[in-house]
């Protein structure tokens, strides 16, 4: 399979971060740690035929214009998060949901770069898996929350930025209902994305959508 091309803003977020905070570029960057990790994973995932992007201020690798997975440093992990892992075939236990309420994300986290050439064909194993998923149509069948489902873009906006994960549980359940129907109310999936980072300055601010 021919190797996609490179995105500067991924080379960007391997040399100072997602931007979010001071830190950038500093040996304090929860990138810097895990920058032979990332640089390892993002050569197997550039050969798997996907499209390098920067959503959410992560890179994110897509497929015909549809998100298949997130790569990003963490504390104490660098991880591949796939949009649609709830339905990957996982043998071996080895994918993690972020939380107990996570209904599609699922991650699989690194510790060590070494390890990775070890796990370079089940990683590619996922991410044939995901396309094939996506080619096919294949959604997942989400539970209820408070009689609306948590829109995908909200999903992956929460597994990108801890802070805002955080900020959002700890709000009403109006508030939480207000911005998943803003969010939800978008047709087109980069709409509901521009969305999603909308609300995040309200949420962090512990605010509804309608609110100032």
């Amino acid at each position: 399979m021919q190797e996609s091309t490179k995105n500067t803003a991924v080379d960007e977020y391997l040399a100072v971060g997602c931007g979010r905070c001071s830190l950038g570029g500093t040996p304090q960057c929860k990138v810097h740690p895990w920058h032979k990790t990332l640089q390892q994973l993002r050569r197997i995932l550039l050969g798997c035929g996907l499209t390098e992007e920067v959503k959410w201020r992560v890179p994110c690798y897509t497929y015909q214009g549809r998100n298949i997975l997130m790569m990003a440093a963490f504390r104490d992990y660098a991880a591949l998060s796939f949009f649609k892992g709830a339905l990957l075939d996982d043998p071996e236990g080895l994918l993690k949901a972020p939380g107990e309420n996570s209904q599609a994300f699922r991650y699989l986290p690194f510790t060590d770069a070494s390890l990775i050439p070890a796990r370079e064909a089940v990683i590619k194993a996922y991410v044939a898996e995901a396309i094939l998923l996506e080619k096919a149509g294949r959604k997942v069948k989400f539970k209820k929350i408070e009689n609306h489902r948590v829109p995908d873009a909200l999903e992956a906006l929460l597994k990108a930025r801890p802070d805002v994960k955080e900020a959002f549980d700890a709000l009403t359940p109006g508030r939480r209902r207000s911005h998943m129907l803003y969010i939800a109310g978008a047709k087109q999936a980069q709409t509901r994305e521009r969305r999603a980072e909308q609300c995040a300055e309200k949420i962090v601010r512990g605010k509804g959508w309608l609110e100032r």
